[in-house]
């Protein structure tokens, strides 16, 4: 199989800070995606690492890769050809003498600050081929023609529904990629996942702090012709009988579905709050007079934990928070006050501080970090000030969860924490063992969370979200054990926001396993004219 490498440093992709390390957002003054030398700097140390790998699995030395990449739809963004160059250079310097190539949008805009001189330049699109290609044409006479990104299908966000593209519809698109003599490259070929915390997001917004945050589900299923799961759907039949029409197939075995779980719902025991869980679970508390991001604690993903004493007299105070990123639980004297969010910049909390004072803790949960457009530079965290009335409170306790390694989880809660009901309604882990006769694919749900992360022997397929539309996470057959599989769930929502049923939350949750994917419905149904 010959291999198309897109090496970065930005890759887009719908994963986070689109590929781009988030260490780079510890510094405030970085330009991304410029001739800005800390950047560079920072690229450099990466081509400095993967390259050399690169260039010698090339086709001129008897490997499969047959091209690259410099960057990734750059004129989306901007128009540093300084920038470009230095890739360019970067890559030839580091001994990559495969042909070289750009890809943006089919617009005039973005060929214009995308492409370089002497570089072959490719479109992305998902139809309208004539249109695409016309763009390029006038840009690069006489220059062949590649549609490097065809968008057969589409990802999605939470809380909007889950997106498809008709088969015939894209089968018509590819069609018509061909009959044009284009070059075609899929995207998706196969959907894939992004597990753990790398999904990202898009953003909407004119300004960085407009409404318009978009994060990106688990799932990168992408309704491609090859599933998730690598099940062939109709699409890749679809596509097998248009590639025909213009070179000949192989005569093979296509590979029959693999084998799935059979469907069974496990118990999921209560093992603690997170919030008695922080002294194993966190790192130890820094000191900053302001509420620092997570990239400036030294960390990329995970929870936020800040804290500070707020002394009295008595009084009710009006909270605001600046720079939520994304989700932040407030809990006053230990009992959950509310929940703010970042699209919802004016809300505020009612806080009755007593006259001994209380103990004001802020726990924030980071979605991904916008992956596409202008505003790439999404730190994490509390971005900004935390008021009472017009008054900014400093001097906070600063903790993250990296939850990377939960095996604190299993220690007793913390010595003289103090359990009531109320508490008990934050974020709490749960626990199940699943035994299996064999590994096979699985698709988790836990519908009686309504946000929650969940991890299988040690490792996180991602976040679920009742928002939708992602129903289930797909648990794929590597991960799972023959015999008995751990199974942690942290129920991130509070209670009280999704207690409608009236279950306790300090009682237990229902895991099911399932033998096929919901991704969520109703679907929104693509066309050619979306694209």
């Amino acid at each position: 199989m010959d291999v198309i490498v897109r090496p970065g440093p930005y890759i887009c992709a719908e994963w986070d800070f689109g590929g781009l390390p988030a260490w780079l957002l510890a510094d405030g003054e970085v330009r991304l995606r410029t001739v800005d030398s800390g950047y560079l700097a920072a690229v450099d140390q990466w081509f400095d690492q993967l390259i050399p790998v690169v260039a010698e699995l090339q086709a001129s030395r008897g490997g499969p890769v047959v091209a690259v990449q410099i960057e990734n739809e750059y004129g989306s963004f901007g128009d540093d050809a300084g920038y470009l160059e230095h890739l360019r250079k970067g890559l030839i310097n580091r001994g990559i003498d495969s042909l070289l190539f750009t890809s943006d949008g089919p617009e005039d805009l973005m060929l214009a600050g995308g492409t370089v001189p002497g570089v072959l330049a490719t479109v992305n699109f998902g139809a309208r081929a004539a249109e695409g290609f016309a763009k390029l044409r006038r840009r690069r006479p006489g220059d062949p023609v590649m549609c490097m990104e065809f968008w057969n299908g589409w990802f999605d966000h939470f809380g909007e529904p889950h997106h498809v593209r008709g088969t015939e519809d894209a089968a018509a698109s590819l069609d018509e990629i061909l009959a044009d003599g284009g070059s075609v490259n899929f995207y998706m070929g196969h959907g894939g996942t992004n597990f753990g915390f790398w999904a990202g997001a898009n953003h909407t917004g004119v300004l960085s702090g407009d409404p318009g945050y978009q994060p990106t589900i688990t799932s990168y299923d992408y309704d491609a012709p090859v599933g998730e799961a690598g099940e062939l759907r109709p699409k890749f039949h679809a596509f097998r009988e248009v590639l025909a029409k213009y070179v000949e197939l192989p005569d093979v075995e296509l590979p029959a579905p693999l084998p799935r779980v059979a469907p069974q719902t496990v118990t999921a025991t209560r093992i603690a709050a997170l919030r008695d869980r922080l002294d194993v679970l966190a790192t130890p508390p820094v000191r900053h007079p302001a509420p620092e991001s997570i990239e400036r604690l030294g960390h990329n993903f995970g929870l936020v934990h800040y804290r500070r004493r707020v002394d009295g007299p008595a009084r009710t105070h009006t909270l605001r928070i600046e720079g939520v990123r994304d989700l932040a639980q407030v809990f006053a004297g230990g009992r959950l006050l509310g929940v703010l969010e970042r699209d919802q910049p004016q809300q505020s909390l009612e806080l009755r501080v007593p006259d001994a004072g209380l103990d004001l803790e802020i726990l924030v949960e980071p979605l991904g970090r916008v992956n596409y457009g202008p505003h790439l530079a999404d730190r994490k965290g509390l971005i900004g000030g935390v008021r009472l009335d017009h008054q900014f409170q400093f001097g906070w306790e600063h903790r993250v969860l990296p939850l990377d390694d939960l095996s604190g989880l299993d220690g007793e809660t913390n010595p003289g924490a103090v359990r009531t009901s109320e508490t008990d309604a934050g974020p709490a882990f749960h626990r199940a063992t699943v035994t299996l006769p064999e590994p096979a694919d699985a698709f988790l749900a836990v519908p009686s969370a309504a946000r929650c992360l969940v991890w299988l022997n040690g490792f996180l397929l991602g976040r679920l979200w009742s928002r939708g539309p992602q129903v289930t996470l797909y648990a794929p057959a590597p991960l799972w054990h023959e015999g008995e599989n751990d199974l942690v769930v942290l129920d991130v929502e509070p209670a009280h926001d999704h207690d409608k049923d009236g279950r306790d939350p300090s009682q237990n949750i229902e895991i099911e396993l399932r033998d096929e994917p919901d991704l969520g419905s109703p679907a929104q149904l693509y066309t050619a004219a979306d694209y």
